[in-house]
């Protein structure tokens, strides 16, 4: 059997969606080894990788039971999510990778004026106090701040951000390019016939 026949486009998209699988139990994984740890305080932060992780799983759970049973309705839903999806991700994606560095640190510091518990993680693991200048008479929960002898958190956080920036939308990147290959094994299967099926089982 060819790896255009049905064979193949089945077990490709069955493997497509394992990756997806795993991605999505590795996302709820990471969530909460960060929480049992200690690492993140934010349930807002979590809240939102863990909601990505289970939307990812019902997607490729969804692709897999599809493929499996050659579902067409299954299939075609599934095939308009990853679609939308796809869209959505390579946006974000190109745009993480045009942020300049002025760009960059105007939101960073919307973030941190806007997220409480998300500022108080970044202050306990950088070991640093405030944004832009350390002042002694707001509340910090790094370890220098009991010898008043902080540095500000902004020009730590903008050292890795371009990095971290690069990488996510690296990676973002990466996985929208699987997604519109999901999309094409998706389409070009559902208009494969199965030849173990009967043919009047094909609609």
């Amino acid at each position: 059997m060819v790896c255009g026949g049905f064979s193949c486009s089945k077990n490709c998209l069955c493997a497509l969606n394992l990756l997806y699988t795993l991605v999505s139990l590795l996302l709820i994984g990471i969530a909460a080894w960060g929480i049992g740890f200690g690492l993140i305080s934010s349930f807002r932060v979590v809240g939102v990788v863990i909601a990505v992780g289970i939307f990812l799983f019902i997607i490729a759970l969804v692709g897999l039971i599809g493929a499996v049973k050659h579902h067409q309705v299954l299939l075609f839903f599934y095939m308009i999510i990853l679609l939308l999806v796809f869209i959505v991700q390579f946006s974000v994606s190109c745009a993480c990778l045009a942020l300049n560095k002025e760009q960059q640190s105007q939101l960073l510091e919307v973030g941190w004026n806007n997220t409480n518990s998300a500022r108080t993680d970044i202050e306990r693991n950088l070991n640093c106090c405030g944004f832009r200048a350390f002042n002694p008479n707001e509340t910090c929960f790094s370890d220098c701040f009991r010898s008043h002898q902080c540095q500000p958190c902004a020009p730590i956080i903008e050292e890795y951000s371009g990095m971290v920036l690069r990488f996510v939308g690296g990676i973002g990147l990466f996985f929208s390019f699987t997604e519109i290959l999901g999309v094409w094994l998706t389409y070009r299967y559902r208009n494969q016939k199965d030849p173990r099926a009967n043919p009047s089982a094909f609609l």
